[in-house]
């Protein structure tokens, strides 16, 4: 009877079908673990007391009678137990164990190979399913992309007007075939049409003009809330830029369906419309998003990853050469799809293609500098606008209302980016217009020159070109332009939408360099006789470029606020074919970063990390206190005794009180109270579900059936009830160390082994525990900031 109101009766809060039932493979890294046994032969004797020797038979009592066997206790209990080895959301991984599950499944595929061919083909299966994964990884993560780019220029379009001979064309490809564009206007076809021509019949005019400003409103809204209306109802993860996340979940944090299947469909369709409505706000960061959730998902077709943790996070902690060379890889299949679709129309595979004819001068360092220093002060002064504009949505009743928010962001960005050229079309578009160079046949405002002949005669004394009206008309439009951006990438990043910072950030620094551009233009054509343009600049040439300013504006602006350098510089390469330019940019992009870590040293994805509470041990963040292991550890002279268990004294009724009375994630286990002579470390979750399983296939597991962590059974009464064994749960080799040691040289241990929890010894008696939160935790006091502030929220 005792044992049915036990078997009927919940274990601690979370029943094991509860457990089992949150494991989805559209579930972030959940897969089903197997079981870690890490005990070694030499020392069962130490830990069994007067046990037999292992593999030797022995006898036991139970219930009434005395029965004796030659098999051993609860065998079912020594095969993988479903649900042990997997984690709770929002815990951090067990790295070592990780690793050691991924070395025994190595030598397993490898001893049974050459028993059959089928093993062999097994073996051969499990050698390239890597390769496997990351060229699929490659193909979906191109085609998104390239759909994504297709989607977002026609829908970005479409808020202007619509193609009437073919819908799905946008505005460039609808004029592609017609033979009734000018030089002067280019993109007017008859073909395209404005919906003030739709609508009221008439292209031009105060009641035109009035007509498509509606409809520019209209449609940015509309796109703006069915984005977050889909966020909100079927993905809230889909939201934000995703590489704070993706930086903690590859640092081994779980957060279930962060890279479901959910997830990246509506992030792929929100995306769209976020980017179309108009916001300032880019879809270079969510594609990294679109891309981990592309190799979460393919990663559970093979068990190697499936259920592993730690193999699904090769490039965290550690980047080991095979990892770099199938990343490699991937992208090259990513490319290659990417220009089989060749979604920027101009058979390239880079957004903004640049060709320059001049090179660049020695004397253009110092204003490629100063446009550091601009990038430097910009990023600092927008990672503290924004983070404090993020912790008052988290701290007030507006964050409570992200439809309503989006909606009023997206309405003040249409109205007022409408009425200016430079704000109105896609940040893309203007990124791209910015970096190009004037040539006989760009008609941009940008490069309405006034001529350089005097009657039959050139100016060929003087470098460059004067200026016209509409250069000066562009820059004060510009300088606009440059304020409307920088207000509105405040506000945007961080909205409950898809929203990346690469974009707006390169399009406020190209615009900064290209306005710099021109000036530095100018100067050299009205004091051409100046030592500095005279040394450098031949007579009669072109001397500035403008584009290759906005393009150095640019990168100093992207790394002031993301605080790269080396990866910024071949991103940027990336981005625009700019090999030859590589002085002009490190030297712009390493002053911003030394201006931009004057004022702090965190870059924006850190510093929303830090926002969030995330778990996140930066590895560029230098630890150098003196404190010891001792004065962080828990418990501390306040704190009540640490809650430990023994190997052999327990009952399932004190196991259970001992969970449902602490929040623990794990237990240490002891070999008794008075020797406190540490055994391993039993996981929390582990536990319950072995309980939970022994109830469900064995019968005899009562209220008082002895819990024992040994090899053996230990000795017990005639009379007892079966007991119950949980060696194969514990952690026979957890991280220890002495309470003398540096905290200096434990923050490394976490962060390069990727420990979640490492026990405190003295003399090799246990003293205490330190997981990777007290660790957060003890930085941050160290920093002089809140402890508890930092913690997930």
């Amino acid at each position: 009877m005792e044992s049915e109101q036990l078997y009927h009766r919940g274990y601690c809060r979370n029943s094991y079908n509860s457990i089992a039932s949150a494991s989805s493979d559209e579930e972030l890294l959940d897969g089903a673990g197997v079981i870690m046994d890490f005990h070694t032969t030499e020392d069962d004797n130490l830990l069994d007391g007067d046990a037999a020797s292992p593999g030797s038979n022995y006898a036991m009592s139970n219930g009434g009678g005395v029965a004796s066997s030659t098999t051993h206790l609860l065998d079912f209990l020594e095969e993988p137990i479903p649900g042990v080895g997997t984690y709770d959301d929002f815990h951090t991984i067990d790295w070592v164990r990780e690793k050691c599950k991924d070395r025994e499944r190595h030598r397993k595929i490898n001893s049974k190979k050459k028993e059959s061919a089928w093993e062999f083909t097994k073996s051969l299966y499990d050698a390239w399913s890597g390769w496997l994964v990351v060229t699929l990884t490659g193909l979906a993560s191109g085609a998104l992309a390239g759909l994504i780019d297709i989607a977002a220029d026609w829908m970005n379009d479409l808020k202007e007007g619509v193609c009437l001979s073919a819908m799905w064309f946008n505005h460039e490809q609808c004029c592609w075939t017609s033979n009734e564009t000018t030089f002067a206007e280019r993109d007017k076809c008859p073909q395209w049409k404005s919906w003030a021509e739709l609508i009221l019949g008439q292209a031009e005019g105060p009641g035109s003009y009035i007509m498509n400003y509606f409809m520019y409103i209209y449609w940015a809204l509309s796109f703006a809330f069915l984005a977050v209306c889909l966020v909100k109802v079927f993905a809230p993860y889909a939201c934000g830029s995703g590489i704070p996340e993706i930086k903690t979940i590859l640092s081994g944090f779980i957060i279930r369906g962060y890279l479901g299947k959910w997830t990246l469909m509506i992030k792929t369709i929100t995306l769209v419309l976020a980017v179309a409505s108009g916001l300032s706000l880019g879809k270079e960061g969510p594609l990294v998003h679109v891309a981990c959730c592309c190799g979460n998902i393919f990663s559970y077709l093979f068990p190697k990853y499936s259920k592993n943790e730690a193999k699904k996070r090769e490039v965290s902690y550690y980047f080991p050469l095979k990892t770099l060379w199938r990343s490699f890889f991937a992208a090259l299949v990513a490319a290659f799809v990417l220009r089989s679709i060749n979604p920027f129309g101009n058979s390239r595979l880079v957004l903004f293609y640049v060709e320059y004819h001049t090179p660049w001068y020695l004397f253009e360092l110092i204003p490629f500098i100063l446009l550091g220093v601009f990038g430097g002060l910009w990023g600092a002064f927008f990672i503290r606008a924004n983070i404090a504009w993020c912790r008052r949505r988290k701290s007030t009743r507006f964050g409570k209302y992200p439809v309503l928010e989006v909606i009023l962001v997206a309405a003040i960005t249409a109205v007022v980016a409408f009425p200016n050229p430079y704000t109105r079309q896609n940040t893309s578009e203007l990124i791209k217009e910015l970096f190009t160079d004037c040539g006989p046949l760009e008609s941009s405002q940008l490069c309405q020159y006034r001529s350089q002949m005097n009657g039959s005669k050139a100016f060929t004394d003087n470098p460059n070109r004067p200026a016209g009206p509409g250069v000066y008309s562009a820059m004060w439009q510009l300088c606009l332009a440059l304020i409307f951006k920088i207000i509105m990438t405040i506000f945007t990043f961080g909205l409950k939408v898809p929203s990346g910072l690469f974009i707006p950030s390169m399009a406020i620094g190209a615009i900064a360099g290209r306005i710099v551009g021109i000036a530095v233009e100018q100067l050299a054509y009205y004091h051409h006789d100046w030592f500095l343009f005279k040394e450098w600049c031949e007579v009669g040439a072109d001397c500035i470029t403008p584009g290759l300013y906005a393009m150095v504006g640019a990168a100093a602006c992207l790394g002031g606020v993301t605080r790269m350098t080396v990866s910024l510089v071949v991103i940027v390469f990336e981005l625009t074919g700019g090999l030859e330019y590589i002085v002009p940019l490190m030297a712009a992009v390493m002053t911003s970063k030394w201006v931009g870590d004057a004022f702090g040293r965190e870059g924006i994805y850190e510093a929303h990390i830090r926002l969030n509470g995330y778990p996140f041990l930066d590895a560029k963040e230098e630890f150098t206190h003196t404190t010891l292991a001792r004065e962080v550890m828990r418990p501390r002279r306040s704190d009540p005794p640490l809650a430990v268990l023994t190997q052999d004294d327990l009952t399932v009724e004190e196991l259970q009180s001992v969970i449902n009375e602490t929040s623990y994630n794990g237990f240490p286990v002891i070999v008794s109270k008075e020797s406190q002579r540490l055994v391993g470390f039993a996981l929390r979750r582990d536990i319950t579900i072995a309980i939970e399983n022994a109830r469900r296939k064995q019968e005899g597991i009562m209220l008082n059936s002895r819990v024992y962590f040994t090899q053996h059974a230990p000795t017990l009464p005639a009379d007892s009830p079966r007991p119950l064994k949980l060696r194969s749960i514990l952690d026979m080799s957890p991280f220890t160390v002495t309470d003398h040691t540096p905290m200096e040289i434990v923050v490394d241990i976490f962060r390069k082994l990727g420990l979640r929890q490492c026990l405190v010894t003295h003399n090799g008696r246990l003293l205490g525990i330190i997981t990777k939160k007290d660790i957060l935790r003890h930085m941050a006091q160290m920093a002089n900031q809140d402890p508890e502030s930092i913690m997930f929220n």
